[in-house]
């Protein structure tokens, strides 16, 4: 059998029904058709709008404090330095990261939500929803809401709700009201169930706010091109710092979010290896993770075809992962399609190297970042001390930690 011939480019984007080769699409109800069409017309016309363009970098970098920084991350590169010469390997690339923790709200959540509240706006909407798992994009939609005075529900997992309560009681103070849905596991799969339903019910008045690059079309392109300021910075603020690009970039990938907006810029650098990390949970022999790249088939669910995690009955599995960020059974469909067409790797990360990750940044770097991120930099750790000293990586440091103290310090048998 042939391999289907390689694009020109990796970032031509989605076809005009939505489609990354075989991913992607809008398998929505007949009665969401017409706002998905009209959220189309819309982004098509805003993407290309002066207006709408420097009110959103107005928006960036007054309100949300763009650009985020391309920081070296010292202490973590001499410990693996270090790790590198105790084996014998005599090397250990630079590690940098991109600090979207550093953003207004903690987290790259902003990105998006600023571009989608204009959204909103154009289209005349007077309510906002949104679904949220670790509660960083519930945050950063009731936040948005709150500056444009919007109403907002936020849907979240009971589960989730339970282990992010800091973020629960910050939505909250927004001004959001939190519904947590107890169907299923209560996690962020059930969270986007539960929005679906309510948007269906209220279309004429409702903006649906959605966090990841997931979703009907055109949710999957629009997050991405929102999110891509973290790539287009990173890009040009590794040049400049030290004339050249990574040789390396790493993410975590729950949706893909934040993965997609780091890769997007960089996937036509042929010379640049591109690696998302997905949840390896308690290990990819049982059920317990929620790789679904790793040990997924393709499916649809949320309004699009992706890989995800399934029986053999196609019953979409919960999965497990220690961060409520990752704990998804799927993925954005772009970033399907850049796994089927070999352009990025997609690598699991246990639960317990993520928490080790977590305490050794903590410790190096001053630094608590989230257990997403924790994620991306726990296969940093890995590969960095077999590269060479004048190599380099960047991991996008997704979030900040604050969020997870609680769940980290039950899992080390520690009371706060």
């Amino acid at each position: 059998m042939n391999k289907p011939a390689m694009p020109n480019s990796f970032r031509t984007g989605p076809d005009e029904q939505g489609m990354f080769g075989i991913f992607g699409g809008r398998f929505v109800a007949e009665t969401l058709m017409p706002l998905i069409l009209d959220l189309e017309e819309q982004w098509n016309k805003a993407k290309t709008d002066p207006e709408f363009k420097a009110e959103l970098q107005n928006l960036s970098t007054h309100y949300a404090g763009r650009p985020s920084k391309l920081y070296f991350a010292e202490g973590l590169t001499k410990h693996l330095r270090e790790v590198s010469s105790a084996k014998g390997l005599g090397g250990g690339a630079k590690v940098y990261f991109k600090r979207e923790d550093l953003n207004h709200t903690g987290s790259h959540k902003i990105n998006n939500c600023l571009g989608q509240i204009l959204l909103a706006k154009r289209m005349g909407k007077k309510r906002i929803i949104a679904e949220t798992g670790a509660g960083q994009h519930g945050v950063a939609a009731a936040t948005v809401a709150a500056r444009f005075g919007y109403p907002c529900v936020v849907y979240m997992g009971a589960t989730d709700v339970a282990r992010q309560s800091p973020n629960v009681f910050r939505m909250k103070l927004l001004g959001a009201e939190v519904r947590p849905v107890t169907a299923g596991h209560g996690t962020l799969k059930d969270a986007m169930n539960e929005a679906l339903r309510d948007w269906v019910t209220n279309v004429e008045d409702t903006y649906y706010l959605i966090g990841t690059a997931a979703g009907p079309h055109p949710y999957p392109e629009l997050v991405r091109d929102f999110q891509s300021v973290i790539g287009t910075e990173a890009r040009a603020q590794m040049l400049e710092q030290e004339g050249r690009l990574p040789d390396v970039i790493i993410a975590a990938v729950g949706g893909g979010s934040n993965a997609i907006g780091l890769f997007h810029p960089f996937l036509d650098d042929s010379q640049v290896r591109i690696i998302g990390i997905e949840a390896g949970g308690r290990g990819l022999d049982g059920v317990e993770h929620c790789a679904s790249m790793n040990a997924g088939k393709p499916g649809v669910l949320h309004g699009n075809r992706t890989y995800l995690l399934q029986n053999a009955d196609g019953q979409i599995l919960d999965g497990h992962s220690i961060s409520a960020g990752l704990d998804y059974p799927g993925v954005g469909p772009e970033h399907s399609w850049l796994r089927d067409s070999g352009r990025v790797e997609y690598v699991p990360i246990l639960d317990d190297e993520a928490l080790e990750a977590f305490q050794l940044t903590t410790r190096v770097e001053g630094i608590i970042p989230a257990l997403e991120s924790a994620h991306a930099i726990a296969h940093a750790m890995k590969i960095a001390p077999s590269m060479d000293k004048d190599q380099i990586v960047i991991v996008n440091l997704s979030g900040r930690g604050d969020k997870d103290v609680h769940t980290v310090a039950k899992m080390l048998g520690m009371e706060i």
